[in-house]
């Protein structure tokens, strides 16, 4: 299947998280839930596009577009 950016992925999508492409990065999305193999969708966008709000482990988490950019999914 297809890897693409987060920020690439359909509104109410659902995906599957495979990488980030920054380790600091990397450290921050891990505390907050968003792990590897990690089921996630896009629910909402600012109107600019900049931050996103997605839905990962049962909660809504807002991240900036170029945080966004970084994480790569897999689509289900």
């Amino acid at each position: 299947m297809k890897i693409i950016k987060l920020t690439e992925l359909p509104y109410k999508q659902k995906a599957i998280i495979k990488s980030f492409g920054d380790s600091d990065l990397y450290v921050k999305l891990l505390e907050m839930g968003c792990i590897p193999e990690e089921e996630i969708s896009v629910e909402l966008s600012a109107p600019l596009g900049d931050p996103i709000a997605i839905q990962v482990a049962g909660y809504q988490l807002s991240l900036r577009k170029e945080e966004a950019e970084k994480i790569m999914v897999q689509i289900l």
